[in-house]
């Protein structure tokens, strides 16, 4: 079977944009994508469409055409994108089309989000008690984390002081001033032991993928970028999950759990038919500094536990041995649910092609890793190649 390429990619700006509806820094993003793929809309034979609280992203054929093109909504949490991204390569793989698209976007209002427990079939009570505000949760699962494995607080801050100097160098991050490590660390508390510099926020923004078979991105004359591999991975027994909290008793805690990363990832490289030494490039998720660290683990990089060396020696630098969230991530982006996932994937692709400029990685990079997370324990990945 022959593989699945990216040929055009296009962004709107994460952030803040008055006045912009998420539909239209969508559509922004899909226009972009046509012109760097070289082709109209109406040549897109289908397109998967990813928003959380913006609208029907089907709706922006009012913009774009009405070509009678189908076109699927996805709605799946913070996943959503890689969620559309997965379904939109197995539509080609399937080989029923040649050409489609992934496409996310949101405009989150601003504040914390604003999950509802009826959304995730819980009850009123789960939160009455609090149980719904996510910096909450995702404080007390690396308080645990970093008691189990030796991870230390300056750790988090060496998280968040690379995706903010990382941000400086992306057009499309939020965030672009580098911050302190001192500053960082020294900041009010929001949930012990992040400081309000190690959450991300809800966001705006618009992104959109064009996938095609390799026949047809031959046609194109694209430099040949495949997906060699797409993972969507649902929570599994005794994991740990946002909006999934409670933790069984097993006879040997300290033993790594399984869980929706854990297997989307060796799934993708299973499929890609390569291992975590063999990835140039990663973006893992980072809603806050702790995640990017449990997930270099989750996602097979790293031993539980050795982030803390991984960190202190640069490893995960522009320049590092596995550089990770070179955009800055979703600290220095913000996380416009719809969008985040292929913001990664976006981000992959600039930097298999060098077009990173101040943040690109060094030596010719061949090989990107995704990964994104959300509740309650969904997962995807996502591996390039050049």
């Amino acid at each position: 079977m022959s593989d699945v390429c990216i040929v055009g990619i296009g962004i709107h700006k994460f952030g803040r944009t008055d006045g912009v509806s998420g539909l239209d820094q969508g559509v922004y993003a899909v226009r972009q994508a046509l012109a760097d793929a070289s082709i109209d809309w109406p040549q897109i034979q289908f397109v998967y469409g990813s928003s959380d609280a913006a609208g029907n992203p089907d709706t922006m054929v009012d913009r774009l055409g009405l070509t009678g093109v189908q076109f699927i909504n996805v709605r799946n949490g913070c996943a959503a994108g890689g969620s559309a991204l997965f379904s939109a390569q197995m539509a080609i793989k399937s080989g029923e089309f040649e050409l489609g698209l992934a496409v996310g976007f949101d405009k989150h209002p601003r504040g914390a989000f604003n999950a509802l427990p009826g959304e995730y079939n819980l009850p009123d009570w789960y939160g009455e008690m609090g149980n719904m505000v996510t910096t909450q949760f995702f404080a007390a699962k690396i308080m645990r984390y970093m008691h189990m494995f030796g991870i230390s607080p300056l750790a988090l801050g060496r998280v968040a002081e690379k995706a903010f100097r990382n941000g400086v160098h992306a057009p499309h991050a939020w965030r672009r001033h580098p911050v302190s490590l001192a500053d960082i660390l020294d900041a009010p508390l929001v949930s012990d032991p992040y400081t309000k510099y190690m959450f991300c926020s809800p966001a705006e923004g618009g992104v959109a993928l064009i996938l095609a078979s390799e026949k047809k991105a031959r046609e194109l004359g694209k430099p040949l970028i495949r997906l060699k591999a797409a993972t969507m991975r649902t929570r599994p027994a005794h994991s740990f999950e946002v909006f999934a909290p409670s933790l069984d008793v097993v006879e040997d805690d300290s033993k790594p759990r399984g869980t929706a990363s854990r297997i989307a990832s060796a799934d993708a490289f299973r499929l890609a038919g390569i291992g975590p030494r063999d990835i140039s490039v990663a973006q893992l998720q980072d809603t806050e500094a702790g995640a990017e660290i449990m997930h270099m683990a989750e996602n097979g990089f790293c031993a539980d536990g050795e982030q803390e060396q991984w960190l202190s020696e640069g490893r995960t630098e522009i320049g590092g041995a596995l550089p990770v969230n070179t955009d800055g991530g979703c600290l220095a982006c913000g996380e416009p649910i719809g969008a985040s996932g292929l913001r990664q994937v976006y981000e992959n692709v600039v930097q298999l092609r060098g077009d990173g400029g101040g943040r690109q990685v060094p030596g010719n990079p061949r090989t990107a890793y995704s990964h994104v997370y959300g509740a309650p324990g969904v997962s995807a990945v996502t591996i390039l190649e050049r």
